[in-house]
């Protein structure tokens, strides 16, 4: 509870801009509705006597109380203009967001995880585009950047080394200091799940010849009996199964298993252990440990404590935990190998291991019963019991006698080091957030590639001599007094060779180390403002020996003081709070339950995952919401400011340039779908570019799409286009006659002119568009063919909807005449123009990271990207098996553009494939017919006719 925070309400970056850029729209129409309103009350005068400004006219237009001209017609702008708000953004922008979880990120098999029968899952649709901005990533380290399958692989016990494997950080450390490393297999009868060790000194019973025999009894029992593991199955050694909280546990009590003290049943009082080679070699016996207190492990106490009673009497604590605490309670006499057992964890650490360390101690009855007491008051307190309970903990872990320590492996997750080099191209720093010893944190820092040899490291760990001199001592307030001068003098002194090394060593790479006692002083309110300006330069960040509630401060730190995106992302309970702080939570669905993935906003089975959910669905979210927004700020702006013109010519009366009905359909119908195509299928280069080039990443990072320079951009196209747009019709009209002979009028005006608005806007999103498909296509040319249908029915017959009749066979009118042809063409042409000449130019002479990678593209011909879509979360193996092409060919079906199972029928017609049932079937025929076509087509390095990148 006290790693606990409140569940926050998680909005994107973007949104929250969104509503800036509304809250500017409302400006822009206050400002448009005033001037409008002040002009009409100085405009309004009797001496215009064709309009009939009598005595007992209205009083919007009676020139005798001009104030009350300018209120009432202040109300009718409002209504006029208010179109500039784009109510149907949010509408079109939800939509886009759940199409593209539903349809891309939750059923794309590039995060599929086969072994696990895991998809990623999108948990919401908020983040779509914040994914696209990430600059800080947090992570735990077990079960997140590891496999969280431990292995008992080393030990120390008496001060004596134990076990002769060699782990995979040990080998990335010979590679990267260039020396050989002979690596020892362990004898296949000793490999058991849980279980790598490799040393005979220990096993079947050898121990029993080692200088300290009655020590290494001590370490197994401890191992057998100070846990919470419940065995299942039948009570024999191959064939129980143990269900442990961790999988370290599991480990523990395999490790005592495989050395002769097998656990195999526990009742609520008691555990039943067969003991072998206790009494002499080969002879076995079952003994019975009564369990009178479990002082369990939580993050605060980092170790776990039983009290038991030997069938002889004898009372003993048992206890196991991180070095840190464990070396606190020990008893400052009777252990003689301290320092040594200090540089076994320190190897242990370096070989990339987890360690914890045993003790024990013998109770004397009396004071045990007296301690008893306290304790069963505490365990029964109504309020606080947690912290009394820790309390009443402390007075009996105490005068420990250290037994030894035990190393487990944790390796490495497929893909880590390769994720992490190509998240770091993208401009992405990533910090390790761990609860191990600062060796094993660094180890695999350097195994993961996040850390490299020509880094200037800045290590802050408060594991040095004149702060255990000070602990040894015992006084808690003098040793935090040394602590936090120790931690601010390495801060600012840190601080100062990273701004001269940034000044002096161009392109040189920083990277901090620091441990959570520093850290605890660290972020205080001093010393916070100078562990965030040296954090922010450095490229790679490990801090470990972190409590949860760490994790959340520190990803606080980042994410409110230096105004930065931020994704953590963890697999188990102590990493919620992590998850919660930060813009982005990412859950891994590993080993430890489902509370990380519960507690996030995106989950996905590995860690290498994130190459794919950032730099190819992420970047393209904020690409495409980006558009979208940018694109309805124009076509509204621009709609309205065509109605602001014509209020000009008519003396600012608050008159309708366009029908009432032509207003309202305008963003509904008009210029809804292709907008929303654009929002979920455009994208800038294929997706195999994407992951090629994760520099491209960066433009999201930087906001470069979405700043107020690109908005600017807009709205001076806008403001040209309607200028364009008003002022051609109007001088159409005053030149033009219909067939009749009769001048042309105000609804014939407002009619051509919406015409031309409504195919202008759509025309400019192939301008926008970056890749242009059948989609596109018929969303365009279909919104403008259903204002057309639309108009011949709306003004070819009367109908209750134009009661006036001011619409009733105006489009005919306005066809019959040459204007409007030259109108609809020339129009256009001339709004367009401007667009035109500046994307040119910018292609030209500034062009983005993407137009060159466009051009490389044209030049080479793009090859449709090998990805396949996720039918069904919840399929059987054997249809996984199908789905990913391995009863056959690889299949092409993608998570991106038209991938998704509502387009088979456009695959296989583009392919001159017959449709079938199974969709995954038909992207696979389709992708054959293509691999046929490529291999006849041979010396041409063109893509075949007909074959596009739909992704």
């Amino acid at each position: 509870m006290m790693n606990a925070m409140n569940v926050p309400s998680k909005r994107s970056t973007l949104e929250r801009r969104l509503d800036m850029l509304i809250l500017i729209l409302f400006s822009i129409l206050f400002i448009m509705c005033f001037i409008d309103s002040i002009c009409s009350g100085i405009f309004i005068n009797r001496k215009y006597w064709y309009l009939g400004l009598t005595s007992d006219v209205e009083d919007q237009f009676n020139p005798g109380n001009r104030f009350l001209v300018a209120c009432l017609t202040f109300l009718t702008f409002v209504t006029l203009f208010s179109p500039i708000i784009p109510i149907s953004l949010y509408v079109s922008i939800e939509m886009i967001k759940v199409f593209q979880v539903t349809q891309f990120i939750n059923k794309d098999v590039k995060m599929y995880h086969k072994e696990t029968n895991t998809p990623a899952l999108a948990r919401t649709s908020n983040l779509n585009e914040e994914l696209g901005q990430v600059e800080y990533i947090f992570s735990d380290k077990t079960g997140t950047l590891t496999r969280n399958l431990m292995e008992f692989f080393k030990c120390s016990i008496g001060g004596v080394i134990y076990g002769k494997g060699v782990t995979e950080i040990e080998k990335a450390a010979a590679r990267r200091n260039g020396t050989g490393i002979e690596e020892m297999e362990s004898p296949a009868e000793s490999h058991e799940k849980y279980f790598n060790f490799d040393d005979d000194r220990l096993m079947r019973g050898a121990w029993r010849n080692e200088p300290n025999p009655e020590l290494c009894k001590e370490f197994f029992r401890c191992l057998a009996v100070c846990h919470t593991v419940l065995p299942e199955g039948d009570e024999l050694p191959e064939k129980i199964v143990y269900q442990a909280a961790s999988p370290d546990e599991a480990a523990l009590v395999t490790a005592a298993k495989m050395f002769g003290f097998f656990f195999f049943r526990r009742t609520p009082t008691s555990i039943r252990v067969r003991e072998s080679h206790v009494e002499k070699i080969g002879r076995m016996q079952d003994v019975e440990y009564e369990i009178l207190n479990v002082l369990e492990f939580n993050s605060t106490r980092k170790r776990q404590s039983v009290i038991c009673r030997y069938p002889n009497g004898r009372l003993v604590l048992y206890c196991k935990g991180a070095d840190s605490v464990i070396y606190e309670r020990l008893m400052e006499r009777h252990n003689p190998f301290k320092d040594t057992n200090r540089d076994h964890l320190e190897y242990f650490g370096a070989a990339g291991l987890r360690t914890l360390c045993l003790a024990y101690r013998d109770l004397d009855i009396n004071a045990y019963e007296m301690w008893n007491e306290k304790f069963v008051q505490a365990k029964s307190a109504l309020r606080d019991r947690e912290k009394k309970l820790d309390e009443v903990a402390e007075l009996i872990e105490k005068d420990l006698i250290l037994i030894g320590s035990t190393a487990i492996e944790d390796k490495l997750q497929e893909g880590v080091p390769v994720c992490i080099e190509t998240l770091a191209k993208g401009g992405i720093k990533i910090w390790v957030l761990t609860g191990d010893k600062l060796e094993t944190a660094i180890n695999i820092a350097y195994a993961c590639s996040l850390m490299n040899n020509g880094m200037k490291q800045f290590i802050i760990n408060s594991d040095t001599k004149e702060i255990r001199d000070v602990e040894d001592r015992g006084d808690a307030l003098e040793t935090a007094q040394v602590i936090e001068r120790y931690v601010a003098e390495r801060l600012n002194e840190s601080l100062r060779q990273a701004v001269e090394s940034e000044q002096t060593q161009t392109g040189l790479e920083l990277a901090l180390v620091i441990d959570g006692r520093c850290l605890m002083y660290a972020l205080d309110p001093e010393l916070r403002g100078t562990l965030l300006k040296l954090s922010v330069m450095c490229k790679a960040v490990v801090c470990c020996r972190v409590s949860p509630l760490q994790k959340a401060q520190v990803t606080s730190m980042i994410k409110d003081g230096a105004k930065k995106i931020t994704l953590s992302i963890g697999d188990g309970a102590n990493d919620v709070s992590m998850i919660q702080a930060a813009h982005i939570g990412v859950g891994i669905s590993g080993l430890e339950g489902m509370q990380a993935v519960m507690a996030s906003d995106f989950a996905i089975a590995q860690f290498r995952f994130l190459t794919d959910l950032l730099l190819v669905h992420g970047r393209l979210s904020y690409l495409r919401i980006s558009k979208v927004v940018a694109y309805f700020f124009y076509k509204n702006l621009m709609f309205t400011l065509t109605q602001f013109w014509f209020n000009l010519y008519t003396g600012f009366s608050g008159q309708r340039f366009y029908d009432d009905w032509f207003q309202s359909l305008y963003n509904v119908v008009f210029t809804a779908l292709p907008v929303i195509i654009v929002g979920i299928f455009d994208k800038d280069v294929s997706i195999t570019n994407s992951r090629k080039y994760p520099q491209l990443y960066k433009a999201g990072i930087e906001n470069i799409f979405f700043r107020w320079r690109i908005l600017i951009i807009w709205a001076i196209s806008a403001v040209y286009q309607s200028v364009i747009l008003f002022f051609f019709p109007i001088k159409a009209i005053e030149e033009g006659k219909n067939s009749s002979g009769r001048m042309l009028g105000l609804w014939d005006a407002g009619t051509m002119a919406f015409t031309c608005v409504v195919v202008t806007v759509n025309l400019r999103l192939f301008l926008a568009c970056n890749f242009i498909t059948r989609w596109h296509l018929i969303s365009i040319f279909g919104s403008i063919l259903a204002w057309f249908i639309f108009a011949f029915f709306y003004s070819g017959f009367r109908n209750p909807l134009d009661k006036q009749g001011n619409i009733y066979q105006v489009i005919f009118v306005i066809m019959g005449t040459w204007y409007f042809w030259y109108a609809i063409v020339l129009v256009p042409v001339a709004s367009l123009a401007l667009d035109f000449l500046h994307e040119g130019m910018r292609r030209w002479f500034a062009p983005y990271d993407y137009h060159i990678i466009q051009e490389e593209e044209k030049i080479k011909g793009v090859e449709r990207d090998e990805l396949l879509l996720v039918e069904s979360p919840r399929q059987a193996p054997e249809q996984s098996l199908e789905l990913t092409g391995l009863h056959g060919e690889m299949s092409k079906h993608t998570g991106y553009s038209f991938d998704s199972p509502c387009f088979d029928s456009f695959f296989a017609s583009q392919e001159g494939v017959s449709m079938s049932q199974r969709s995954y079937d038909i992207a696979r025929r389709a992708s054959m017919r293509v691999s046929r076509r490529q291999s006849s087509d041979l010396g041409s390095d063109s893509p075949p006719p007909g074959h596009n990148s739909l992704i």
